[in-house]
C-alpha cells in the first residue's frame, strides 16, 4: 500500500519506518526534504521524501503526525483534492509552546484540532488516535506489559475507524483499541496530554499507558 506521512520529526519518522518495514511504498511529506538526508540514508531507501502536496497525492492512507500548531497549515500546502475521500490518521495534539514548559492547549473544552480538520475537510475520512502514547509505543505497544494497554480511536466514518483498527492491530501490533466514538470524542484524548506531560515529568520515562478496567 502507498503511505503518506506529513511530519518529519521524532513521530513522523517512527511511523514511517515501522510502516516502511512491513513492505508499504512510504513518502514523509515536509517542505525541506534534505533535512532528512541522512535520516532516508538509513533507511537504505525504503522512505521516500517529498512536498506535502506530493505526500498527499502518494498516499492511499496518510499519517498526520505534524506539530499540532502547524497541522492545518500542513494539511492546506498538501492541497485539498489531493486528501478527499481518503482516511487520515490524525495523531496531532494541539499543544502550545508559547509560554514555555509544560505546554498548554491551544484548543480544549468545546472544541478538538481533530474537528477543526474534519470541518476544514469534510470529505477527509478523519481518525485520531495514538495521540495518547509516546512514538516508540505507537508502533510497538508489547514493549510494555506485552501490550495489555489501551489505544483510543475516535471518528464519524464506521469504515475508516473499521480500517484503522485494522492498521493498528495488524500493522503496529495494538491489543486493544476502544472506540469512543465520533470526532468530538478527540476533545478527551487531546485534552489527557497536560496529564500525560506531568506523568512523564514524574516517572522518567515515556514508555506508560493506561488499562481501562470495568
Amino acid at each position: 500500500m502507498k503511505v503518506g506521512v506529513f511530519g518529519s520529526g521524532t513521530v513522523g519518522q517512527t511511523i514511517a519506518a515501522k510502516v516502511a518495514e512491513l513492505g508499504h511504498e512510504v513518502m514523509v511529506g515536509t517542505r525541506d526534504t534534505g533535512k532528512l538526508a541522512d535520516w532516508l540514508g538509513a533507511t537504505r531507501g525504503k522512505v521516500q521524501a517529498g512536498s506535502p502536496a506530493a505526500t498527499a497525492a502518494h498516499g492511499e492512507i496518510l499519517f498526520n503526525a505534524t506539530n499540532g500548531g502547524g497541522s492545518l497549515e500542513a494539511l492546506a500546502l498538501a492541497g485539498e483534492a489531493n486528501l478527499n475521500g481518503k482516511i487520515l490518521i490524525d495523531i496531532s495534539n494541539p499543544l502550545d509552546f508559547s509560554r514555555g514548559m509544560p505546554p498548554t492547549l491551544s484548543v480544549s473544552n468545546t472544541d478538538s484540532l481533530g474537528e477543526q480538520i474534519q470541518r476544514a475537510y469534510p470529505r477527509v475520512r478523519v481518525v485520531k488516535t495514538l495521540n495518547t502514547i509516546t512514538a516508540s509505543l505507537m508502533v510497538n505497544p508489547r514493549q510494555l506489559a506485552d501490550g495489555d494497554h489501551h489505544v483510543f480511536i475516535s471518528g464519524n466514518d464506521a469504515d475508516a475507524k473499521a480500517k484503522v483498527v485494522d492498521v493498528l492491530t495488524n500493522w503496529f501490533g495494538w491489543r486493544h483499541v476502544l472506540d469512543l466514538g465520533d470526532i468530538a470524542t478527540a476533545r478527551g484524548t487531546e485534552m489527557y496530554l497536560p496529564i500525560w506531560l506531568r506523568m512523564w515529568g514524574a516517572l522518567g520515562t515515556g514508555i506508560f499507558n493506561v488499562k481501562i478496567v470495568k
